[in-house]
């Protein structure tokens, strides 16, 4: 059968939903698109991401790909995002659209990933910001203690310490970050955590440690040795999913074809 393949970059807010993974109970993001292609295509193709987020958690910058057969594609190119939505809730957006090499996988291909995790540490929570952000209403927290543990996890380090225990034993839980850290702006806090891949629960076990370090809770020069003891018992609580944003994933120059000229909105990343 010749098929033909495309790249869809996703954004959505995960509050009504139960991850991004099709469930046997509740609803998963992937299943509402994968209806809304399924209303576009009679083959009702699958998606393949490139993660998989938790219960809660959102995302800006999901990608995952899926092929139809080149007899059903009717559309130019630049529509099929616009026709996708159509038929998606106003909760979840394909926010790119774009060909595919015939052999790109989105999940496989992939060479890191960016999430943000974002905290409020005011008093008064900022109410639009309440599905969005973790609320930490004091103390005021040690920001500079937090800067200096932050940069500890920077490295190839195992983060069995930061993971979360699915039942099964963990083999390899070997990751390198690129960047750790956070940024301010007022009360707003942004951690901006990047490696080339994550373990289960890891980027809210690590800002929770951090934020506990924040609050004096744990010594920032402390993270060395909860890294080298690998147990998940000795680091600190895992923030709140709602936090939590997928926010890039990134892929080799070339694994795409090159974005057509004059195509408005066909890509942005």
């Amino acid at each position: 059968m010749n098929l033909i393949k495309f790249k869809l970059t996703i954004a959505y807010d995960g509050t009504a939903y139960d991850g991004w993974q099709v469930q046997k109970t509740g609803t998963g993001v992937q299943q509402k698109v994968e209806e809304a292609l399924a209303r576009l295509f009679p083959s009702a193709p699958r998606l393949h991401s490139s993660s998989r987020t938790d219960t809660g958690v959102h995302a800006r910058g999901m990608a995952a790909h899926f092929e139809v057969p080149r007899a059903e594609f009717k559309m130019p190119v630049a529509k099929l995002r616009i026709a996708v939505n159509a038929h998606l809730p106003e909760d979840i957006r394909v926010m790119s659209a774009v060909r595919a090499k015939s052999d790109f996988h989105a999940r496989f291909d992939a060479t890191g990933k960016q999430y943000r995790y974002f905290v409020w540490n005011y008093e008064a929570m900022d109410p639009l910001r309440r599905t969005q952000a973790w609320h930490m209403p004091r103390p005021k927290l040690d920001l500079a203690a937090m800067h200096m543990a932050a940069k500890l996890f920077v490295g190839t380090h195992d983060f069995r310490s930061f993971a979360a225990n699915r039942g099964d034993v963990l083999k390899d839980a070997v990751r390198t970050l690129t960047r750790c850290g956070f940024r301010c702006s007022g009360p707003l806090l942004t951690f901006v955590i990047e490696g080339d891949g994550f373990l289960y629960k890891m980027c809210r076990g690590i800002v929770g440690t951090v934020v506990q370090v924040g609050q004096g809770k744990i010594a920032a020069a402390d993270v060395r040795k909860i890294l080298e003891h690998r147990d998940r018992r000795v680091a600190g609580m895992s923030a709140p999913a709602h936090g939590l944003v997928l926010w890039k994933v990134y892929y080799k120059k070339g694994t795409l074809p090159k974005r057509p000229r004059n195509v408005v909105g066909q890509a942005l990343a």
